[in-house]
């Protein structure tokens, strides 16, 4: 196995608990609001991106290899737009302000990491 086989299986190994984790807890910090004279501000959907940025960077910089960024952003863009179309009572991520930053927000994060981890790539051979 190459090198660079062996660090794209073990960083999909790796971004897989990692975006179960995102996607748990960016849904749990994504609802919290700051009223600001009557305005309300997102900041927990806004954290809660930062906090995907993060991790994949972590996971591009780590295993050099733009797989596991990708990898985690889709499965944490698949969970969140599973638990926003449960029936109502069991819904976790509804399709107010905060809730479409979040979910919409997961495919620009992944995106913008996706173009910024290419740098980390080894080099071929």
């Amino acid at each position: 196995m190459t090198k660079r086989a062996a660090g794209t299986a073990g960083g999909i190994a790796a971004a897989v608990p990692a975006a179960l984790f995102v996607a748990v807890a960016g849904t749990a910090l994504h609802r919290h609001d700051l009223v600001l004279d009557g305005v309300d501000i997102p900041w927990g959907a806004v954290a809660a991106l930062v906090l995907l940025g993060s991790v994949q960077l972590w996971l591009g910089a780590a295993f050099r290899s733009v797989v596991p960024t990708a990898v985690c952003g889709v499965l944490c863009y698949a969970l969140t737009g599973w638990w926003s179309t449960l029936e109502t009572g069991k819904r976790l991520v509804i399709g107010d302000t905060s809730g479409n930053i979040w979910v919409f927000g997961i495919a620009g994060i992944t995106l913008a990491m996706l173009a910024w981890c290419r740098r980390y790539r080894l080099p071929p051979g």
